[in-house]
């Protein structure tokens, strides 16, 4: 697949309906994290929330491994969609770098209280080393989030 057939196939996942957007998921999937550049690029493109939720969510499994997924959390974070932020603040927590801390810190103040307490999480996470901390933000060990299959139930 060539470069512009990927861009083309990423910039249709910008849209609302969902089968739309999972039809052009369907054929990069199999690019594996080659595909995450693609997503970082057309991020800032993207009309509607829900391809920019796509973006970020599809570069979710490759946070700890791709820089352009960490840079696409970084840049996300700053959305004007709620859930955006959150896939950024999820994203940023999966990634564990100790980087994104200050990012996050400036969204404690948010004036959505679900995004200050999303970024809240994603540091506790972080702080941690345990991504699962941002599923399971009382810490009770009994909510995981399995991002990846290698993922285990306890990190630490």
């Amino acid at each position: 697949m060539s470069a512009d057939q990927i861009r083309a196939l990423v910039m249709q996942m910008d849209t609302r309906i969902s089968k739309d957007e999972e039809n052009a998921w369907d054929q990069l999937r199999p690019l594996g994290i080659a595909v995450v550049p693609f997503l970082a690029e057309a991020y800032p493109k993207m009309k509607k929330w829900q391809g920019r939720v796509s973006c970020v969510f599809h570069s979710n499994r490759y946070a700890k491994t791709s820089e352009a997924a960490y840079k696409l959390g970084v840049a996300a974070l700053q959305d004007r969609a709620t859930l955006v932020r959150y896939r950024a603040c999820g994203l940023l927590a999966y990634s564990l770098r100790k980087s994104a801390i200050p990012h996050l810190k400036k969204l404690l103040c948010h004036a959505d209280e679900k995004t200050a307490e999303d970024a809240r999480a994603a540091i506790d996470a972080i702080k941690h080393k345990n991504h699962h901390f941002f599923m399971d933000r009382d810490h009770s060990e009994k909510t995981f989030w399995r991002v990846n299959p290698a993922d285990t139930e306890l990190e630490l």
